[in-house]
């Protein structure tokens, strides 16, 4: 151990200095705090885009309306098991061909033994005699002729009227999601920030229903609890941009508050792009390779993690600061 030359006493050890300590943190540093990008610049064009196209998703919904699934619309779900090696094509062709009506077929396993999982669009099909069976009792008996070991795991049935009041449960959880966002904000923040982050929420949300509308993929309760999942994504990217402007208004009182807001964008966008992109590739993998029973779900999160970020940048921010232009705190 060293000593002082003055003192002879042994030196205290000296403590690594801050900028040594944040070396290592760079390599995760994607984005730089200094960009000095003007995003208010951009407000009205970003504003006008993404409410042109929920507009867009609107008049697409009122024509054709969203492609409800079997929890929605009613119908039955068949799990079946077979003992042998079988084609899903060749099983899609049995049912196509057995008139059943609208279907979608999906297996659950690979081998000397199978899972099918089939989703029918109803309860009851009317032949051409006038007559009416059970389509499970129907779908069985078709895949039978062809797969004579095949047995029925499991039949489940959603009645219209258990659909119905579903999809007005769904529609409150949505709602009421919006409101219990707008109050936690106005506690925590003020009004006009609860205003910026449910504008940012309601913005992802119904840019997720109008990519369903547009694609016309299938409604489910599974799809549902995505978007519930991409508002309270958005709402946490929206909060970290808000403290960040919180904070640049205490230390920064006399800077303009739009300058404030540009800024605290800038410095929070590295852990926006990191965060989100952590997800995004997580959800880019569940939806290559999840398999079909998550395809829709992975879809909705796909686009939510997009516009989610996308949003608390270029939808939250711009409607604080319009707001804070046009109604001004009172100077205490």
């Amino acid at each position: 151990m060293e000593s002082t030359p003055a003192t002879g006493k042994p030196a205290k050890p000296t403590r690594p200095t801050g900028r040594a300590q944040a070396a290592p943190l760079k390599f995760f540093k994607l984005v730089p705090n200094n960009l000095g990008i003007d995003y208010l610049r951009w407000r009205w064009w970003s504003l006008g885009i993404s409410w042109g196209i929920i507009a867009l998703g609107l008049v697409m919904f009122a024509v054709q309306g969203l492609n409800y699934g079997i929890d929605f619309t009613g119908g039955t779900l068949i799990q079946v098991q077979v003992n042998e090696k079988a084609d899903i094509a060749e099983m899609r062709a049995i049912l196509d061909q057995g008139n059943v009506g609208s279907f979608t077929l999906q297996t659950l396993g690979e081998g000397q033994q199978q899972d099918f999982l089939i989703v029918l669009g109803g309860f009851l099909k009317a032949e051409a005699s006038g007559k009416s069976e059970n389509l499970a009792q129907k779908v069985e008996s078709l895949l039978k002729a062809k797969h004579p070991t095949l047995t029925v795991r499991r039949v489940e049935s959603v009645g219209p009227k258990v659909g119905q009041e579903l999809k007005q449960q769904a529609s409150y959880a949505i709602v009421f999601s919006l409101l219990a966002i707008l109050i936690y904000i106005w506690l925590r923040f003020e009004w006009r920030f609860s205003i910026g982050a449910v504008v940012a929420t309601a913005h992802d949300v119904l840019i997720v229903l109008a990519a369903f509308v547009l694609t016309q993929r299938e409604m489910t309760l599974t799809v549902v609890a995505a978007v519930l999942t991409i508002a309270g994504f958005s709402v946490n990217d929206t909060v970290v941009v808000f403290d960040r402007i919180r904070e640049n208004l205490r230390r920064h009182a006399k800077t303009p508050f739009g300058q404030n807001v540009n800024d605290s964008i800038n410095q929070t966008l590295s852990r926006t792009v990191l965060t989100s992109g952590t997800v995004f590739i997580v959800v880019v993998v569940m939806y290559l390779f999840g398999g079909e029973i998550l395809t829709d779900f992975s879809f909705a999160l796909l686009i939510g993690v997009l516009v989610g970020t996308y949003s608390s940048i270029f939808q939250a921010a711009p409607v604080v600061y319009m707001l804070h232009e046009w109604f001004p705190p009172r100077v205490r």
